[in-house]
């Protein structure tokens, strides 16, 4: 089965017999109170009785509908409830600052915004009503001020599912937003499903799922990466799902233990939270066979502890670069030889080669966007069939990207003559004679105290390095020792990690951190890619 009508994915795959168990670590949102196992069959019904509520809340054909909730795996069968109706969901994630949610909200113009009461409350303390930029507000999980409750589109039958074209608006999600206001990206049936679902929905040998595994999921559910898997894993129904919406190690273990994993995909922030679970005995880790990251590269000492914590003898870490604009461009693999022993010089900036037939990409220069040789840095520029739509509100930022037939990436990197791709900075986070982002790796498997290294350019002087630890200190010996040989830097600042400012997916916020530390934002890039 290969997945394509969103809004009856679910309906689909029981029909097919799909007997695949979900497992969750906390009610959805969308049923608050319920249950925390299903079948397939199961939340098919739920997503059935969430077309009816968003329906009788006035969802119609044609609407936009934004979902504004804690993060839960319920914000696709939420999506896939808009989708049935004919309407086009817009994924937010509430980990968005109040301000920032409210410039997305009036760019979208939602016809209904689904939320819930503690999201209302955040916004409005703020001194920004969600609810005042939406057609009409419904709180999943009570009543609130000025908007609709559950009880209020209780046990509405929901209408027949809509089709639409292909290549008509399917849903809406947004970029990280690490550097300002996140884009929101517009993404059709033929994009995000026909080019990026259907070739995830494959067996492949060894890195594809099977029927046997256990697959645990601890992701940013508003993002575009998880509509895409939840396309893809169920028609490939495997035997159960672990669904993890916080990255609390104590409460993951418990649920992980209960059904230990085969596969395991998680955010890079959630790797870190969840390592020390790698160093119990009898670890949660120990019959997983295959690791995946995307969003962002996974430092090499937590990728290290993962693939030790795994008994399996082939044990494989699969990492994907990518953008919520084109989805993966490159895969690596990653292997416990690979990683090389703590103190080694193996990264993880290598992000391994473009998906073969469907994308291709070249290295430009900034200044110029002339090609420049294999082996030299330049800006990454990307070809894919799967490119979104556009960005919903500001389609002249949207061209502004396009170099001819190419999309620029926005990050500076190096295409070697084998074929794989490095990256080396963000361009609009760069600095002039050293890779943060290669700092950063050196500098974690130097310091096994770190949760985190972040360096941050500056224009006017030497990067800042900002360390991660539990209690935010840091012994100066062990640094002294830690930049031995590195090009110049400022004196480091020592945080924990709730000090830092996160997006959605868990990335660090570089300007808004370089905003808290210095009060000033500048950076050596030139931002016109952002």
């Amino acid at each position: 089965m290969k997945p394509h009508d969103m809004g009856v994915l679910f309906d689909q795959c029981a029909e097919h017999g799909v007997a695949t168990r979900v497992h969750l670590d906390r009610p959805f949102d969308l049923a608050p109170g319920g249950r925390t196992e299903y079948t397939v069959a199961g939340l098919a019904r739920l997503v059935e009785d969430a077309a009816g509520r968003l329906a009788a809340a006035g969802a119609r054909r044609g609407d936009r509908v934004a979902i504004v909730k804690e993060n839960h795996w319920d914000y696709d069968l939420l999506a896939c409830a808009a989708v049935r109706l004919g309407a086009v969901p817009a994924q937010l994630s509430a980990e968005l600052p109040p301000q920032t949610l409210a410039v997305l909200l009036r760019r979208l113009r939602p016809a209904l915004l689904v939320t819930t009461t503690a999201v209302l409350e955040r916004c409005r303390r703020a001194g920004h009503d969600p609810a005042q930029a939406a057609g009409t507000a419904l709180a999943l999980d009570g009543p609130a001020p000025g908007v609709l409750g559950p009880d209020d589109v209780r046990g509405h039958t929901a209408p027949r599912p809509r089709r639409r074209p292909d290549d008509a608006p399917l849903v809406i999600h947004h970029t990280s937003g690490t550097t300002g206001v996140p884009k929101l990206v517009v993404h059709s049936t033929r994009t995000i499903i026909g080019k990026l679902a259907r070739l995830e929905a494959v067996r492949y040998p060894h890195i594809g799922v099977r029927r046997d595994d256990v697959l645990a999921n601890a992701s940013a559910f508003a993002h575009g990466r998880t509509f895409c898997w939840t396309a893809s894993v169920l028609c490939l129904a495997p035997r159960s799902l672990t669904i993890l919406s916080r990255p609390d190690a104590d409460s993951a273990d418990v649920l992980l233990r209960a059904r230990p994993p085969t596969v395991v995909e998680a955010l890079p922030a959630v790797y870190v939270r969840l390592r020390p679970l790698t160093g119990r005995l009898d670890n949660a880790f120990r019959d997983v066979r295959l690791f995946i990251s995307t969003y962002d590269a996974v430092h090499p000492p937590t990728l290290r502890a993962y693939l030790h914590a795994s008994a399996r003898r082939g044990a494989v870490w699969m990492q994907g670069w990518g953008q919520t604009e084109t989805g993966p461009l490159t895969f690596r693999f990653h292997t416990r030889r690979s990683t090389g022993p703590p103190g080694s010089r193996a990264g993880t900036r290598n992000l391994g080669r473009p998906v073969p037939v469907r994308t291709r990409l070249r290295v430009v220069d900034p200044d110029t966007l002339r090609p420049v040789p294999r082996g030299s840095p330049g800006l990454l520029l990307a070809r894919t069939s799967a490119r979104a739509l556009g960005y919903l509100g500001e389609s002249e930022r949207w061209d502004a990207k396009h170099v001819g037939r190419w999309w620029s990436t926005g990050d500076l990197g190096i295409h070697h003559r084998d074929g794989t791709v490095e990256l080396l900075d963000r361009e609009v986070d760069h600095a002039p004679r050293l890779s943060c982002l290669r700092t950063e790796d050196l500098l974690e498997d130097r310091l096994p105290q770190a949760l985190e290294v972040v360096v941050l350019a500056r224009p006017d002087g030497p990067p800042l390095p900002v360390v991660v630890t539990a209690d935010g200190t840091l012994d100066p010996e062990r640094w002294r020792r830690a930049v031995a040989g590195l090009p110049p830097l400022q004196p480091p600042t020592a945080l924990t990690w709730p000090e830092l400012p996160r997006t959605g997916t868990g990335k660090v916020r570089r300007g808004a951190l370089l905003r808290q530390l210095t009060g000033h934002t500048g950076t050596c890039g030139s931002g016109r890619w952002t």
